[in-house]
C-alpha cells in the first residue's frame, strides 16, 4: 500500500522567494532524521518540497477549452508545500509513520499534513486502458 503524506502550505511559506529559500535549520534536521528512519524501514519510495505557488500555475479546463493560471495562489491553506511518499503493509502502519512526521513549520507552530492512499492498478476493474497502465508500470 502506498501512501503520500502532503504537507500544507503556509502563508509565510508563500511569501519567500521561489529561490533562495532556506528552512529552519531545526526543521530541516527533524525532517532529514525523520527520513532517514523511513529509508532505514524500507518504506521510503520519494519526497521532496515544493516550491511556492509564484513558480507554479494551474490549467483550468471548461469543455475543450484550456486556460493557464500562473501563480501565485492565495489559499495557501489549500496548497502544497512538500511531500512524502511511503510503502507500508497496513493503513495502521502509513498511521503511525505520519504521527511521527515532524512538525513541518517547526515545533509548537500549527500547522497539518494530509495523508492519502493512492490507487494501485489492482483497485480497477479489469480493461484494455488498464493493460496500457500496466505496460507503463512495466517499462519503469
Amino acid at each position: 500500500m502506498r501512501y503520500m503524506i502532503l504537507v500544507k502550505s503556509i502563508p509565510d511559506f508563500e511569501t519567500q522567494p521561489a529561490t533562495g529559500f532556506q528552512p529552519d535549520p531545526a526543521v530541516f534536521a527533524a525532517m532529514a532524521a525523520y527520513h532517514e528512519e523511513l529509508a532505514s524501514a524500507g518504506v521510503l519510495l520519494d519526497a521532496n518540497g515544493l516550491k511556492p505557488s509564484r513558480a507554479g500555475w494551474r490549467v483550468r479546463y471548461a469543455g475543450a477549452h484550456r486556460t493557464v493560471i500562473d501563480g501565485p495562489f492565495t489559499e495557501s491553506k489549500e496548497l502544497i508545500a512538500g511531500y512524502t511518499l511511503i510503502q507500508v503493509a497496513s493503513r495502521a502502519e502509513a498511521l503511525e509513520w505520519a504521527r511521527r512526521f515532524p512538525n513541518p513549520v517547526g515545533a509548537g507552530q500549527p500547522a497539518e499534513i494530509e495523508v492519502r492512499e493512492l490507487f494501485e492498478l489492482d483497485d480497477f476493474a479489469p480493461s484494455a486502458e488498464l493493460e496500457r497502465f500496466r505496460a507503463l508500470d512495466a517499462a519503469k
